[in-house]
């Protein structure tokens, strides 16, 4: 009886957790980060003081309600930059990035905006970018990539991205997958008797800084 009380004690606790997690997926997911923890804790049928006593801070369990989300990103990261052709490599990493925000407006928000609770996630952006960055040279060598797009481009397009959020979810990955493919489609290289002219450098661009919330 002695033996079996902490098992039952650590079950439940496990249990708790999956269910805290879960409903922090659910609620970011749909909501932002900007909803607050007594939700999650409402959405997972728990008190905030055992929400608190597995995530202490809105830190720590965003990091773990999308570190799928982050293994993924990495994932797509390593493929693109493995990838023998420079252009299928620039193509699918921006396909796997909209796939991914598409899901969830959390892990969009986390990615690209400032929230104070996210910060785990500006190496994974700068991570992105830098690849980015790689892959375009890359693939502007090889004349496919249009000679004028730099970084800011896929900044831009992340930005515009995020008002797919708005849409209802059952619409929201086919309309990503639609706007990811347009997107691509304008980054292309023009055939060479109608290459366009680079434009000059566009102003630094900022991904929205979000207010810190409750």
């Amino acid at each position: 009886m002695t033996n079996h009380l902490p098992q039952t004690v650590r079950s439940h606790a496990r249990d708790n957790r999956a269910r805290i997690l879960d409903a922090a997926r659910a609620v970011f997911g749909e909501e932002g980060l900007s909803a607050p923890m007594r939700e999650v804790a409402r959405h997972a049928g728990v008190g905030p003081a055992t929400l608190y006593r597995h995530f202490p801070t809105k830190q720590a369990l965003i990091a773990e309600t999308f570190a799928e989300q982050r293994r993924a990103c990495h994932a797509a990261v390593r493929d693109a930059l493995t990838d023998p052709d420079p252009w299928h490599g620039f193509r699918s990493l921006i396909e796997r990035i909209c796939e991914l925000h598409a899901h969830s407006r959390g892990f969009a928000d986390a990615f690209t905006t400032a929230f104070p609770e996210a910060m785990d996630f500006a190496a994974d952006r700068e991570r992105i970018l830098r690849t980015v960055g790689e892959l375009a040279r890359r693939a502007q060598g090889t004349g496919q990539l249009r000679p004028g797009f730099v970084i800011d481009d896929l900044v831009l397009m992340l930005m515009a991205h995020r008002g797919l959020q708005d849409t209802p979810r059952a619409a929201r990955v086919t309309a990503s997958r639609r706007f990811a493919a347009y997107v691509i489609e304008a980054f292309r290289a023009a055939p060479e008797t109608g290459a366009p002219t680079p434009l000059p450098p566009a102003p630094r661009l900022q991904l929205t800084e979000s207010p810190s919330t409750p």
